[in-house]
Formats: C-alpha cells, sequence, structure tokens
C-alpha cells in the first residue's frame, strides 16, 4: 500500500527471490508438478513492494504447496521500477508474468498495450463486485477495460497526537477534533490555536508537503484531458494554503520523508500528519520511540479524516500482455486480490484495510487499535474509502505533481511570484512531456 510505496526505497538492493513451491516435506530442490515431474515453468512477479513477496511466501506457497512450477519474486526500488521495467516490457525479453504497479503511474501502463484486460486471464468484472469502486477505476484503461487489481484500499486521514489536543485544544476526541479541521480555512485556524496557547512549541504539521494529497484527490479534472495539461482549481487553492501555512509559521518546516519529519513523531512539537492507511503501520509505529529518552508516543494518537477525503497510494497487479503463463497469473491473482479467507487474514495480521467490502464488513465492527488508543480506525477507514474518488487519474500524475511540488515550496517561501510559479511549471511539464499540449 500502492502501497507504502515509499517501502521501496528502504531497500538497498534489487532482490531476487526464488521459490520453490514442492510438497510439504519433499526432499527435491527444484519445481515439481504433483506427479514428482519437474516441470521448468516459472512465474516471474515483479514489485516495487516486499509486500507481494510476504503474501507469496506466507500465505500462498502455504495455502498451495504442490503447485508445480517455480515463482520468481524481484523487488525492485520504488525511484528505479520504472526505468527497469519498461525495457524489459518493451523487449519482452526477461520480462515478467505479473507486476505491480501504483497509483502514480499507474495509467501509463493501463493505457498501453503491455497489460492485459483482466478478462482475458479469466477474471470477469462480475467477480469484483465486492472490491471498493475507486480501487477499480483506478485500475481500469481509458476505454473503461479493467486490467489491474488490488488486494487493498488505501484512503487518507489525518492523525493526531490526543495529549496535545487536549492541552490546547481543550478536547481530544475524534468527533470533537473533527470539527476544527474539517476544511482548509478551519485546519489554518486551528494550527494558529495550537501555535498561540503553546508558545510556539507545538507546529499543526511536521511540514507543508503532505497537504498535497488532499487537494490532488477533490480536483474536478484530472492533470491531462484531451492531451491538454489542465491546471484545476483546487491547485490554486493549495498553493494558497501552503503559503499561509509557510508564512503563518505554522509547520516545522520539515522535507517530508526526511529526519525531521520523523522526529515529530516521537516528540511532542507536532500536532499531526496527514498519511493514508499504511501510513500508520509503516510511518508512524515504526517511529513512535524515542530510543535516546525511552519515551514512545503510542497509545498517545487519534484518527480523523481532516480537511477533506483522499487517498494515497495502493499497489495493483497486472498480468503482462503475452505472458505464457496466463493461468499461473490468473490464479495468483485470484488468491492475493479475492480469496477472502486469504484477505481477511492479511487485515488481522496487518491490519491493511482489504479492497473487498465483504471481508472488511467482516472485522470492522470490532476492531481496536491500541496505537491508537483502542479506537476503531478500521470501521473509520471504511468509511473513508466510500468517498474517494479515482477516476481522473493518469499516466503522468507523479512525475507532473513532482514538478508542481517545487514550484509549490518556491513560492510558499517567497522565493517566486504565483505567477511565476505557475509558468515555470507548465515550462518544466512541457519539457518532460514535449507532446503534450500546455497553454
Amino acid at each position: 500500500m500502492g502501497k507504502r510505496k515509499w517501502l521501496a526505497t528502504l531497500l538497498a538492493i534489487v532482490m531476487v527471490l526464488s521459490l520453490v513451491f514442492t510438497g510439504c516435506g519433499s526432499s527435491t530442490e527444484t519445481g515439481s508438478n504433483k506427479g514428482g515431474k519437474k516441470s521448468g515453468k516459472k512465474l516471474v512477479v515483479w514489485t516495487f513492494t516486499d509486500e507481494v513477496q510476504k503474501m507469496i511466501q506466507d500465505y500462498y506457497l502455504v495455502d498451495n504447496p504442490n503447485l508445480g512450477y517455480e515463482i520468481e519474486i524481484v523487488i525492485i526500488p520504488n525511484e528505479q521500477y520504472q526505468s527497469k521495467i519498461d525495457p524489459a516490457l518493451q523487449a519482452g525479453k526477461d520480462a515478467p508474468d505479473v507486476f505491480a504497479i501504483e497509483a502514480g503511474y499507474a495509467k501509463k501502463y493501463l493505457n498501453s498495450k503491455l497489460t492485459m484486460p483482466l478478462k482475458d486471464l479469466g477474471i470477469e468484472d462480475s467477480d469484483l463486485a465486492a472490491i471498493t469502486t475507486y480501487v477499480k477505476d483506478a485500475a481500469r484503461d481509458s476505454e473503461g477495460v479493467l486490467k489491474g487489481i488490488s488486494w487493498q484500499s488505501c484512503p487518507g486521514a489525518f492523525f493526531y497526537r490526543r495529549s496535545l489536543a487536549e492541552k490546547y485544544l481543550g478536547v481530544s476526541e475524534p468527533a470533537d477534533v473533527q470539527s476544527l479541521l474539517k476544511d482548509f480555512p478551519t485546519f489554518l485556524e486551528t494550527a494558529k490555536k495550537i501555535k498561540a496557547a503553546s508558545n510556539d512549541s507545538v507546529k499543526m504539521l511536521a511540514g507543508p508537503g503532505e497537504v498535497s494529497q488532499v487537494f490532488f484527490a477533490n480536483r474536478k479534472d484530472g492533470w491531462v484531458v484531451d492531451n491538454k495539461l489542465v491546471i484545476d482549481p483546487k491547485i490554486d487553492e493549495y498553493l494558497e494554503i501552503t503559503k499561509a501555512l509557510e508564512s503563518e509559521g505554522l509547520t516545522a518546516q520539515a522535507d517530508q520523508w526526511s529526519e525531521g519529519w520523523y522526529a515529530g513523531m516521537s516528540g511532542d512539537h507536532i500536532f499531526g500528519y496527514v498519511l493514508p492507511t499504511w501510513g500508520l503501520h509503516y510511518v508512524l509505529k515504526e517511529n513512535a520511540e524515542n530510543k535516546d529518552k525511552g519515551t514512545t508516543t503510542a497509545g498517545d494518537w487519534a484518527m480523523v479524516q481532516g480537511p477533506g477525503a483522499y487517498f494515497w497510494g495502493g499497489t495493483w497487479l497486472v498480468a503482462r500482455q503475452g505472458t505464457k503463463m496466463k493461468d499461473e497469473a490468473k490464479d495468483l491473482l485470484s488468491y492475493l486480490t479475492l480469496n477472502e479467507g486469504f484477505l481477511e487474514k492479511w487485515a488481522k495480521d496487518t491490519g491493511d484495510l482489504m479492497s473487498n467490502e465483504t471481508v472488511v464488513n467482516k472485522i470492522k465492527d470490532t476492531y481496536t487499535e491500541p496505537f491508537l488508543a483502542g479506537q476503531n480506525h478500521y470501521q473509520e477507514f471504511a468509511e473513508m474509502a466510500r468517498n474517494v474518488d479515482a477516476s481522473i487519474l493518469t499516466g503522468s500524475d507523479l512525475d507532473i505533481q513532482e514538478q508542481l511540488s517545487e514550484q509549490v515550496t518556491a513560492y510558499s517561501k517567497g522565493e517566486k511570484d504565483k505567477e511565476t510559479a505557475i509558468k515555470d511549471f507548465k515550462a518544466n511539464v512541457k519539457n518532460i512531456f514535449p507532446d503534450l499540449e500546455v497553454n
């Protein structure tokens, strides 16, 4: 969770793991079929997240010990992923049979001839009736054909410190705090209150960058419409809110994913973080402990929607057009994304929000999270997922948004006026996408 896309950056090297699927207790060292003969077949899976490896190794292998073929998993850091997989897909040599894509560039592959419609694998739209709508919409090509599938849903939220809310706002429960963060004008006013009440020792955010996800998700139009760059009015609001956060001194000015940004999760100087489902388990929980002081913020957090519904990241699995392992690819995708028994186990083991609403409904009413002081975050996330719209995604989103981020930072710090920032943004986008119409 697209998915904890950032997790891939933690991998220092490309790992290639060959998993031999044989019967339990078998003495053979290579893949074998149920008859004991070596099949010589291999299903190759490429991914940017080690979650896929864990799902296959610890669940799929255990539940299917006699597949009779080898599965090779290649994990590539996300920042290198496209540059590695593109030439392999184009050449068709040493290319994966199944590969992962994330929201920021998913449409690039979905809209190409490199990916196979799920129905060609034998997976019909009707088989995905229980899957959250936005998860399916994000995996359709420009003609509406469903070509990818995900086990997870990644709606976003705002995580805040209960003790800081009580001390500086006089409330700490989610319903009360949400009313103070319900939209960005209210969000800014609350940030100012926290700053004043704490004598500027506590900031609303570690840095302004993370609010971008909320604005991107709430645009009416995507970045590219009819091959034209579209700058939605929400982007102007994004520029102004970021400028206000900067000029009013409402953040700690820490770059996202930097040491200073993480430090706020174990300290007492950051009120909250804008993060999706995976942010709870792989970001907040991993950084709540201050080892130098021997303290932790675990149990002092809570979760609300914040200023707007959004989703962030997510991992979709697709099959390569031309694979000779269609049946094996179907079996793997069906297990990892549609097998309710597996999905329920994965949800309970990891806390990951499933895309399958049938599974979510089985567990959401009784879920509690000690890290959030017993809050039922699963139920909250399930409601948030229904408000997400993924229809505006394009294959250029990641690259375009990276260019915008540079200009937003320059504008918020007063290094450029808005007109110059937008002009430079357009010029940079045109350089990257010379065939795109940019006015």
